[in-house]
């Protein structure tokens, strides 16, 4: 005998309007094995047969769903069902949550009778405005001594698109003491992986130069991760130019540069005095001139 929940209501509110679960008699055991003899489980539910199947031998019929998979455009709304079943003689009470905030639950929690099936309806409401991109949840149900998470995985359709920039890019310090600091951003709506490279270029030629590597982390749309190089071996006297790129894996590149000089002074000073010596060569070309004539 199975009882049919009211459909769930479409209309995007926080809540739902009414709480309902559908249950389902599991029939008798096999008989090579006991009532009782496997936990309760919980997983997307599935046919009637497959649910007599878990019911057996308390875990989720081979075929069955492992896992929720949503995908659609920003304001999207899907409907599902959460089974918990338990095998056993004894009624079970399971806490339900969900670790995302596009998911709802019918209930928070849900009593299965023995040898009885409890699906509870869920909805998942991608955001209007949402950017493309998979996004990864959780149904999570819990029982004294045992927990069980249920994946959901929600890939939001839409045109992709890579965007990526070097930010407030600075040099600090001076000698063995210097860092060069900057920012990364995701102007996009894909979680990109850059690979970054600093080249450094004096009044003399190059004094910096690093191999491409990979950033500390992924960066998802939006993000932005502040970070430090340390540059030991920087020059003390010299007018340098930092440059610092970034370079998706699909080609996506962004730039920034900065000067740094570890003697402010010094650039003013040498250009007084290439003045002055030009002046003072100026002088005595003149004064020969004068002699000869």
């Amino acid at each position: 005998m199975t009882l049919r929940p009211p459909p769930v209501a479409r209309a995007r509110t926080p809540a739902l309007a009414a709480v309902s679960v559908a249950l389902a008699l599991l029939g008798p055991p096999a008989p090579a094995r006991a009532a009782g003899t496997g936990p309760w489980t919980a997983a997307p539910a599935a046919g009637t047969a497959d649910a007599r199947r878990a019911g057996d031998g308390g875990a989720p019929a081979a075929g069955g769903r492992a896992s929720f998979y949503v995908e659609g455009a920003p304001g999207t709304v899907s409907e599902d069902r959460l089974s918990v079943v338990n095998p056993g003689e004894r009624p079970q009470t399971v806490e339900l949550r969900a670790t995302g905030p596009w998911i709802s639950l019918a209930a928070p929690r849900v009593s299965v009778p023995p040898r009885t099936r409890a699906d509870v309806p869920l909805t998942v409401a991608v955001p209007a405005g949402q950017p493309p991109g998979a996004h990864l949840a959780a149904v999570v149900a819990t029982a004294p001594g045992r927990e069980v998470r249920v994946p959901v995985a929600v890939r939001v359709s839409g045109p992709a698109l890579s965007a990526l920039s070097v930010e407030h890019l600075r040099v600090t310090g001076a000698g063995r003491g210097t860092e060069i600091h900057y920012a990364l951003v995701n102007r996009g709506n894909t979680t990109l992986a850059p690979r970054l490279a600093i080249r450094g270029e004096g009044l003399f030629g190059e004094v910096l130069r690093t191999a491409p590597r990979t950033a500390p982390a992924e960066l998802p749309p939006g993000a932005r991760v502040r970070l430090t190089e340390r540059w030991p071996d920087a020059p003390r006297l010299d007018r340098v130019r930092i440059g610092v790129t970034a370079t998706a894996p699909d080609g996506t590149r962004a730039a920034a540069s900065a000067t740094y000089a570890p003697l402010p002074w010094l650039p003013p000073v040498l250009a007084g005095a290439g003045g002055l010596a030009v002046a003072a060569l100026a002088v005595r070309l003149l004064r020969r001139r004068r002699a000869r004539s």
